[in-house]
């Protein structure tokens, strides 16, 4: 049988410490994908570090047209908070709907980022705000951090400490879940600052992963109304396509959630 030594930090730096001195070093924060994967047998850690507790990585704060959320939050944590609620609602609503409550009360905002799922949702959250990883190393803005199917920047032993986000005049997300998983099938998250200016996150149905949808956002900047999406080309070539859904089934989708976030914004 496979020995795994687990160990639990008081600090950032001994949890450093740990990584670099095991052979095969995984952290641990709510352990969504990190336990199942290693009870199929598909990862066996000499060390499991388990981060989720640690200061550094906890608190949500807002101030200067950001809300700041440290990567240890719960989803549930960034659900309930008042900071979130008042600043970015769409955000909160967004961690709202992920997975179900037991995977709500345990998987955290850094342990998604860094897993970067193709169907996970607040990677369009933060495409669409331009929001800046702060890792124990560096800052990181979003659209240079996720860089294809469950690839991130990090570097090997790179831990997420907090993520910052812009403060939007309006913001909306809406997905179409898988009824099973949950996962976005398609979910499209808009964010307007200023009257002109759209930002817009597409997850769950482009095969590089999470996205910016630039012809999306040139048609709400000229005219922020859903009928401005009518003439919009989603390349079906850009598309997953799976079990699920087709790439065509996936176009469409995105389509038809950017109209209703355009709705829910209003």
């Amino acid at each position: 049988m496979h020995e795994t030594r687990y160990h639990r930090p008081a600090t950032l730096a001994e949890a450093s410490a740990l990584f670099a001195e095991a052979d095969d070093g995984r952290y641990l924060a709510g352990g969504q994908t990190l336990i199942p994967v290693m009870k199929q047998r598909l990862a066996a850690p000499s060390d499991v570090i388990d981060i989720a507790r640690l200061e550094e990585l906890q608190g949500v704060s807002r101030g200067n047209g950001t809300v700041v959320i440290g990567a240890g939050a719960t989803h549930a944590e960034v659900h309930i908070s008042a900071e979130v609620r008042q600043s970015i609602p769409a955000l909160a609503a967004l961690a709202g709907g992920i997975g179900d409550p037991a995977v709500r009360q345990m998987g955290t905002l850094g342990g998604s980022l860094a897993n970067n799922d193709p169907a996970a949702d607040y990677p369009a959250a933060l495409l669409a705000l331009g929001a800046t990883i702060h890792t124990d190393r560096r800052e990181i803005a979003a659209e240079e951090f996720f860089t294809g199917l469950f690839e991130t920047t990090l570097d090997d032993g790179e831990v997420v400490v907090q993520v910052a986000f812009p403060v939007p005049a309006r913001a909306a997300y809406r997905k179409f879940p898988n009824p099973a998983s949950r996962y976005a099938m398609a979910g499209v998250f808009l964010a307007r600052f200023g009257e002109t200016k759209v930002r817009t996150g597409v997850t769950g149905a482009g095969n590089e992963g999470a996205y910016r949808a630039a012809a999306i956002e040139q048609a709400l900047s000229a005219k922020f109304d859903p009928a401005a999406l009518e003439a919009v080309e989603i390349d079906p070539a850009g598309m997953l396509a799976d079990i699920h859904g087709s790439a065509d089934y996936r176009a469409n989708l995105v389509r038809v959630m950017a109209k209703r976030a355009v709705a829910a914004i209003g």
